[in-house]
């Protein structure tokens, strides 16, 4: 079954080329039902990937699949090559079958698009690149797949590009991430310079023998493209924006593909990161919880019901790279899985919403929806209880494991991610009252109604269609049941962490904690997330504590708007000088030597007349001139 590895791709792909060619024929709804059969296609291809692999004793589940022969240019060869073992079995299983469940709920969401087969089309793109990201067995082929969601998250976002904030999102998507992959592109000149090969095996083979300034460096350059992909400090403003295509893709980015990308090779690369320098991972814990912290705060104030879940994306994110920085790298995958089931339903669930307001975001004027779209409302809670860390939901396993590491690795660490573990907890429950309880006003007068406007509004919340709530309902379960997987009570309910342990074998830390200083932290997690819910209720349901909602951090700190002025401002009229710089002096050197050259060549062929008298007539005044030389030197 593990040679079926090329099928998962494959398919994808396929769907893709089909739609593009003959997408228009297909039309709607055929189009997205063609896209979401190869997109389950892909996902059966991963289980029966994944059953060859588990039938495997644990140290020989690495399966490698050269398809063809890439690139040989000299000292490097790279090929097209799979490989297969459970980190990237894991990453395809979620990334097929959620993608597949975001396939289906588009078909409902997307209903009426003029561009529908472009949308699934580019939906299938996405998620090929994504998988060949994954089943890279090599740096380079991993490039590819990192740039390839690059560029669909860029058509993707801006999907809607006749509206100039759509098409600005999808740009800014697409350069801050390209400063991010400047730091992938140069690790990898520095790892064939160390073991003469980009291939994953034979890297994190050689990683112990390396030195260690050389295995920092790569490990570093990998992690400031990993900063860019997945949204962390600094280069966390796209992902926000990002918000502009339609909902679907928000949840495509956001729970199954590109922002996981980042997380995943920190975890392939674990090697590297144990043979590094003392100082990178906690630089990357500190990055990790620093964003976790900052992101939460961001997210109290957000009145746009996707913005809020934006940045809960980037918060949870930090969490995983607080996981990776102390070397809980089972955690920090688990959390990728977990956090892929409740973010997917979150997401979709606020599509659902926006569906149901006749396209209405802002949080402000919606409530009591609970009554009017019942599954909506049921499964964006069970979601909301898994990203607020409320036990048995699948967000408190996981989140509460990546705290007991980080405790362990320092109490700081553990205290900056508690806070913001009590804040996810209130800006989510603030976005679930908002929503769907209190009193209904949706069709209250806003203050930039006019008379006619305030007059003529009528909205009338409804169900969103079964192409969509399917996908809500099997979202919700595994939001539920996740967490199952990677029990904390014994060795044998480790079941995660026993089918990872073959890749970060020698990298884990292992927890020095005993059983009951686990058991009390946990305890006091859940005692956090229970005081951010009920800040929340006395705030927006009871309303016996004022609203507390800063206006900076509805700004986002303000940060992304001093960036746009900088850009806009000094940054324009720097980039402008750069230009005028290499038009006057580069480019002016270089036309001035060019014209210099031209007119001496042109008085030079003055002497080149074509005529044979001239040409034996300047021989024989060399003949003589040579002859004269010649006596005169003889008479001396």
């Amino acid at each position: 079954m593990l040679e079926l590895v090329w099928l998962i791709p494959a398919l994808p792909l396929a769907g893709f080329l089909v739609l593009t060619l003959a997408g228009r024929r297909f039309g709607e709804p055929a189009a997205g039902w063609l896209a979401t059969l190869v997109l389950g296609g892909s996902f059966a291809a991963t289980v029966a990937v994944y059953i060859g692999l588990i039938d495997r004793p644990g140290e020989e589940r690495v399966f490698s699949q050269v398809l063809f022969e890439w690139l040989p240019v000299g000292g490097l060869t790279v090929d097209v090559g799979f490989l297969v073992d459970p980190l990237s079995v894991t990453m395809a299983l979620f990334i097929t079958g959620v993608a597949t469940l975001i396939h289906l709920y588009s078909i409902g969401y997307m209903h009426g698009d003029r561009d529908f087969p472009r949308f699934f089309a580019l939906l299938n793109l996405f998620v090929f690149f994504m998988l060949m990201l994954v089943f890279g067995d090599n740096l380079l082929l991993t490039f590819l797949g990192w740039e390839g969601v690059g560029l669909c998250s860029y058509q993707l976002i801006s999907f809607w590009f006749t509206e100039m904030p759509n098409a600005v999102a999808g740009k800014k998507a697409f350069v801050t991430n390209r400063i991010g992959d400047w730091g992938f592109l140069v690790a990898m000149f520095f790892a064939f310079a160390a073991v003469g090969s980009l291939n994953y095996l034979d890297l994190n083979a050689n990683a112990s023998s390396m030195a260690m300034t050389t295995a920092t460096a790569i490990a570093a350059l990998l992690f400031v493209g990993a900063v860019g992909k997945s949204a962390q400090i600094p280069l966390f403003v796209w992902l926000p924006d990002a918000m502009a295509g339609p909902t679907p893709v928000s949840a495509l980015i956001h729970a199954a593909t590109m922002v996981t990308a980042g997380v995943f090779l920190m975890i392939r690369v674990n090697p590297l990161l144990a043979a590094s320098s003392d100082w990178l991972p906690d630089v990357i814990a500190w990055v990790g919880v620093g964003t976790a912290l900052l992101a939460a705060t961001i997210a109290v104030s957000q009145n746009d019901i996707k913005k809020v879940l934006a940045y809960s994306t980037i918060s949870q994110l930090g969490y995983t790279f607080l996981a990776i920085g102390s070397g809980a790298y089972v955690a920090a995958l688990f959390h990728v899985v977990t956090h892929a089931f409740f973010k997917a339903l979150l997401f979709l669930g606020s599509g659902s919403v926006i569906h149901g307001m006749h396209d209405e975001q802002d949080m402000r004027w919606m409530g009591a929806l609970r009554k009017l779209m019942p599954i909506t409302a049921v499964t964006f809670i069970i979601g909301w209880l898994a990203i607020a860390g409320v036990p048995p939901f699948a967000g408190f396993w996981s989140k509460d494991e990546i705290l007991a590491y980080a405790f362990d690795n320092s109490p700081a660490l553990w205290a900056v991610g508690l806070v913001t573990a009590v804040l996810t907890a209130y800006y989510m429950s603030r976005q679930v009252f908002l929503v769907f309880f209190g009193e209904a006003r949706w069709n209250d007068r806003r203050p930039e109604d006019t008379d006619e406007e305030a007059a003529a509004r009528d909205v009338h919340p409804h169900e969103s269609p079964w192409t969509m709530t399917v996908p809500l309902v099997v979202l919700s379960a595994f939001a539920v049941i996740g967490g199952l997987m990677n029990m904390p009570f014994s060795k044998d309910l480790k079941a995660f962490e026993h089918w990872i342990e073959p890749v970060v074998h020698g990298s884990e830390a292992h927890l020095s904690l005993s059983g009951s200083e686990q058991v009390l932290l946990g305890l006091i997690a859940i005692v956090g997330s229970l005081a951010g819910i009920a800040v929340a209720v006395m705030v927006y349901l009871r309303k016996r504590l004022p609203v507390v909602e800063p206006e900076i951090l509805a700004h986002a700190w303000y940060i992304d708007e001093t960036i746009a002025k900088v850009v806009d401002g000094p940054g324009e009229a720097a980039f402008e000088g750069a230009a005028a710089f290499d038009r006057v002096v580069i480019d002016g050197a270089v036309n001035e030597t060019g014209t210099a050259v031209k007119g001496f060549g042109s008085r030079l062929r003055t002497v080149q007349t074509g005529y044979v008298r001239n040409y034996a007539l300047m021989i024989a005044f060399g003949t003589v001139a040579l002859l004269v030389y010649v006596v005169t030197r003889l008479a001396l």
